[in-house]
């Protein structure tokens, strides 16, 4: 029967509305011009581009998002700390049998392992061929952040039917949200309004998006409000390093002194600031006081460092990993800490999948292989190694006493260590492989009461 129903299914691969072949959103001549909405940002400018976007003109605040990264040293560090934890993980398709919800049917080709599995085989070669899959993925982790990152899907007719060609990432000024709240695309034909998008055209990746709006609940959005109290706590920083920084000079003279050596006494106190040095006569008194107590605690400083506490617990959920300075902690507290950082790693996965899963790989199997075939999925390979002596202590557990069955090329290769040819001389342990006793070894001790016959089970050779 499953036979009979793939040769059915092959036929039904023709579908009414295929995708559309080409590039549907080319390059713009304004596609160069960039907003600065970060110069001179005020409080009241910054919600007034909040509600911007809320009425569907995402523009400033995308462009005040990219600032934002540009310009704030820690605010950058944590998001590509945030995205570097998915994007450098390698990645491969697996078929849809090897999820947990899986279910074999009975007939059907849903439940048909073979095309599952060759399904899977298809999309893993077709998108391991693409040489800009990689940067649609980096494209699309710029969603933590903005809260939403569109990826053209470029189809080709040949042969075979419609095939995929490549990826092309959409920039952010080029979304919008109509009055219904539904995303558009800006193009050279609807530079205002913008196209609705078509189906299986595109890969729209919103991990954090709150229920009727696409914009709200975007990681950026959440610390732009640290971002700008943190930029006028430094600028205020700057005007008082600028004028208590720096000691007071201070020089008495006689009482008998013109009007012209008092002007250059003082011409000669700014050059002293500026190049410190100065020649002065005897009867100028100079004294330098220090604008600064020891042990005096800098406000602006304690202001700058709560503001990157607050960003890096909006981002990574803790502050212990990127906040070392004033953090006093202990291993558990570390411990809770990387914690929580991997639960926001694995969800992250898992809303990367869904939408991979959902916008590229479904299209993909159904112009291939049929709407009614097994979607695989998409799955990032989390690197699990261990330091050398936790891994030589789970080897000799999972060995030694559980028994499990490890293959010694992957031993080797989570130990980092080259497995040894025929011809290669080999580092003599103390450790020393098993003798396996003989049968006239163990024969002697056949004659035993029965309690030993457990003992002797155990050296009899298997």
């Amino acid at each position: 029967m499953q036979l009979i129903d793939r040769i059915v299914n092959t036929l039904r691969r023709t579908r009414p509305a295929a995708p559309r072949p080409g590039v549907l959103v080319g390059r713009q001549s304004n596609d160069l011009w960039r907003e600065y909405p970060a110069d001179g940002l005020t409080p009241q400018r910054l919600v007034a581009i909040m509600r911007e976007a809320d009425a569907g003109d995402l523009t400033s605040q995308f462009a005040l998002f990219e600032q934002m990264e540009e310009r704030d040293g820690h605010l950058y560090s944590v998001a590509n700390t945030r995205r570097l934890a998915l994007t450098g993980l390698p990645w491969e398709v697996v078929s849809a049998t090897e999820t947990p919800g899986w279910r074999s049917a009975p007939t059907g080709p849903r439940g048909d392992r073979r095309l599952a599995d060759e399904t899977a085989a298809y999309c893993d070669e077709v998108l391991r061929g693409l040489s800009d899959f990689d940067d649609a993925l980096a494209h699309l982790s710029l969603a933590f952040g903005r809260n939403i990152a569109v990826v053209e899907v470029v189809w080709e007719s040949g042969s075979q039917g419609v095939q995929l060609a490549g990826l092309i990432p959409i920039a952010f000024d080029r979304l919008t949200i109509s009055d219904e709240g539904e995303l558009r695309i800006l193009t050279e034909e609807a530079q205002f309004r913008g196209i609705a998008l078509p189906p299986d055209k595109f890969i729209v990746h919103t991990p954090h998006a709150r229920s009727g709006h696409a914009m709200r609940g975007g990681l950026l959005r959440v610390t732009s409000l640290a971002f700008l109290a943190k930029r006028f706590a430094i600028k205020d920083w700057l005007i008082f390093a600028e004028v208590f920084g720096m000691p007071v000079r201070i020089a008495r003279y006689a009482p008998n002194a013109t009007e012209r050596e008092k002007r250059e006494l003082l011409a000669m106190l700014r050059q002293l600031g500026a190049d410190a040095t100065g020649v002065f006569s005897k009867a100028v008194d100079i004294e330098i006081v220090q604008s600064r107590l020891p042990g005096e605690t800098n406000l602006y400083e304690s202001l700058c460092l709560y503001f990157d506490r607050e960003i890096s617990k909006a981002w990574l959920g803790q502050t212990l990993t990127t906040d070392t300075i004033l953090t006093r902690s202990s291993a558990a507290a570390a411990v809770v800490h990387e914690r929580v950082r991997r639960d926001l790693r694995d969800d992250d996965l898992r809303r990367e999948a869904a939408t991979l899963r959902r916008d590229l790989l479904a299209p993909m199997t159904r112009l291939r292989f049929g709407p009614d075939a097994p979607v695989p999925h998409f799955r990032r390979i989390p690197d699990l190694t261990l330091e050398p002596e936790k891994l030589a202590s789970l080897l000799d557990t999972a060995v030694n006493r559980l028994g499990a069955r490890v293959p010694s090329r992957w031993a080797h290769s989570a130990l980092g260590i080259p497995e040894a040819a025929e011809s290669d001389d080999i580092v003599r342990g103390r450790i020393e492989a098993p003798r396996r006793k003989t049968t006239t070894e163990v024969e002697p001790q056949r004659s035993t009461s029965r309690t030993g016959m457990a003992s002797i089970a155990e050296l009899s050779p298997r």
